[in-house]
């Protein structure tokens, strides 16, 4: 079992910066693709970005250029920098750890980010 607890939202003001922390427990952290998805008011969970167990990492779309994950295996969290953020950023974001090869998939429960004026 892996447990999940995401933190670093809040409100910001458009063009800000955040970055979000996802500290994971149990073994093998090193093991699992970590990802962010979010979730917006009305709308259905989207993927944000994601860091495979080697060095290949993907990102939506909409968050590519202006966003990093990055990963620390030895503090078993996961990151996601997000700059010059807009007010389409606002969601709960969360964390997911999956491991396909044993049918693994863990979630976060969320933190909230506004982008505000």
């Amino acid at each position: 079992q892996v447990q999940l607890v995401e933190s670093g939202g809040g409100l910001v003001h458009p063009g800000g910066s955040l970055r979000l922390s996802c500290a994971a427990s149990g073994s093998s952290f090193s093991a699992y693709t970590m990802s962010w998805y979010r979730q917006a008011p009305g709308k259905q969970r989207e993927f944000v970005a994601a860091k495979s167990s080697g060095t290949i990492t993907n990102y939506a779309a909409s968050v590519k250029g202006r966003s990093t994950i990055s990963r620390d295996n030895a503090k078993n969290t996961v990151y996601l920098q997000i700059d010059n953020l807009k007010p389409e950023d606002t969601a709960v974001y969360y964390c997911n750890a999956r491991r396909l090869s044993r049918g693994e998939d863990y979630w976060g429960q969320g933190t909230q980010v506004t982008v505000s004026s």
